[in-house]
């Protein structure tokens, strides 16, 4: 019986000891995984923290043909060589990821144009980028930046001519948008030289961008388009709710803002 109680209490004794070394590897093995966990995030953290250093970085530089409140002008001069008398001028604040704002393009656009030729209107863009999370990659940002770097390097009218080329390749909602690659054929396109490429792939405007949009918001304004007309938002209407303005609607600002 003594031999037996022994082996007993030797058997029990080996168990604990197994059952102990088992714990130390389960907790051996969550430590590791916590620490491989922790080492990861500590990583991405600091690749994040790295990004937001080198977007910092980046110098605030205006782009050339803008003024000092992030505007740029579309005159009767630059549509058409010859200057106008007293022209209205129509703010007009987008994203060139806002599907409303292509709307409001395909709407009016022609006719806001006609209306800059017949030197009755000055068309102020002032380009906002609040739409980001739109899409993957930031075109929101990108597109804007693209437009900048064209006006930077050829003018307004070239700025005119990649705008309407933005709307009328606009990307869905929710997707990549359109790569650096061909926002530069884009830009070429519409009359910039191959230098425009590393113009677009630096961001260089970013700053400017992001301080233009804080100024838009700043002004009160919460979406886009946004019309402004003589210090007055237009909308137009249908069913009693607001909805992007028709040039009906847009010519009617006018026409008071010229008579008051």
């Amino acid at each position: 019986m003594t031999n037996d109680r022994q082996k007993r209490a030797a058997r029990a004794e080996q168990m604990r000891k197994e059952r102990e070394k088992a714990s130390r590897r389960q907790r051996n093995r969550i430590t590791t995984v916590v620490v491989v966990a922790v080492v990861a995030l500590i990583a991405a953290a600091a690749l994040g923290y790295q990004q937001l250093q080198k977007d910092n970085d980046k110098p605030l530089v205006a782009p050339a043909n803008t003024t000092d409140d992030y505007a740029i002008e579309y005159t009767t001069q630059v549509s058409t060589g010859k200057p106008a008398a007293d022209p209205v001028t129509v703010m007009l604040y987008e994203d060139f990821q806002c599907p409303g704002c292509q709307a409001l393009e395909a709407g009016a656009g022609a006719d806001m144009k006609k209306a800059v030729d017949a030197g009755q209107v000055t068309l102020e863009y002032r380009p906002v980028s609040f739409l980001n999370n739109a899409s993957t990659t930031d075109y929101s940002t990108r597109a804007t930046n693209a437009a900048l770097c064209v006006l930077d390097e050829k003018g307004v009218q070239a700025f005119y001519d990649m705008h309407q080329l933005l709307y009328a390749n606009q990307p869905a909602e929710g997707g990549e948008g359109l790569d650096d690659s061909t926002l530069a054929e884009m830009a070429q396109q519409a009359g910039a030289s191959d230098k425009v490429s590393s113009c677009i792939e630096d961001g260089r405007f970013d700053p400017w961008i992001e301080d233009a949009t804080n100024a838009w918001r700043d002004a009160g304004y919460g979406g886009t388009p946004t019309v402004v007309v003589d210090g007055k938002e237009v909308t137009g209407e249908s069913g009693g709710q607001q909805v992007i303005p028709s040039w009906a609607d847009i010519q009617k600002a006018v026409t008071a803002a010229r008579q008051g």
